[in-house]
C-alpha cells in the first residue's frame, strides 16, 4: 500500500508562483512507479497536469502546463514536486497527486499516464486559488 499527502497549496495572486509537494510513503512505494499530479476546477471533471517516472525522471505535461508548470523529483524523500510559476485563474483548483507501478522495462507513453484511470494511489488534495 502507497500513502501520497499533498502540501503547498495556498491562494496568490496571478502571475504568481507555488511549489506542490507530494509525499510518498508505505513499503509497497517502489522504484518503477509513475507519478501525476491531477487537478479537478469547481464543475468540471479532474484533469491531468504532469507526470514523472520516478526510475529516469522522464516527464510529461499538459499543453497548459508547457513551460509553466515543472514536474520533479527528490528520490532521497520520496517526494515529487510541482513547480507552478506564470498561474492564473484558469490554474484554480484542487491539486492531487497519485502514483501507479508501471512495468519495469516499458517504453513509451505506458510510462507516463495521463488517464486517471491508470493510477491506484491517491492523495487528498490541496486547494489552489489564483485570484486576479
Amino acid at each position: 500500500q502507497v500513502q501520497l499527502a499533498e502540501s503547498g497549496g495556498g491562494s496568490v495572486q496571478a502571475g504568481g508562483s507555488l511549489r506542490l509537494s507530494c509525499a510518498a510513503s508505505g513499503r509497497g512505494f517502489k522504484t518503477n512507479y509513475a507519478m501525476g499530479w491531477f487537478r479537478q476546477a469547481p464543475g468540471k471533471e479532474r484533469e491531468f497536469v504532469a507526470s514523472i517516472s520516478w526510475s529516469d525522471g522522464n516527464t510529461a505535461y499538459e499543453d497548459s502546463a508547457k513551460g509553466r508548470f515543472t514536474i520533479s523529483r527528490e528520490n532521497a524523500k520520496n517526494t515529487v514536486l510541482l513547480q507552478m510559476n506564470s498561474l492564473t485563474t484558469e490554474d484554480t483548483a484542487v491539486y492531487t497527486c497519485a502514483a501507479t507501478e508501471v512495468p519495469v522495462d516499458c517504453s513509451g507513453p505506458e510510462c507516463l499516464p495521463r488517464d486517471l484511470y491508470n493510477y491506484e494511489f491517491w492523495g487528498q488534495g490541496t486547494q489552489v486559488i489564483v485570484s486576479s
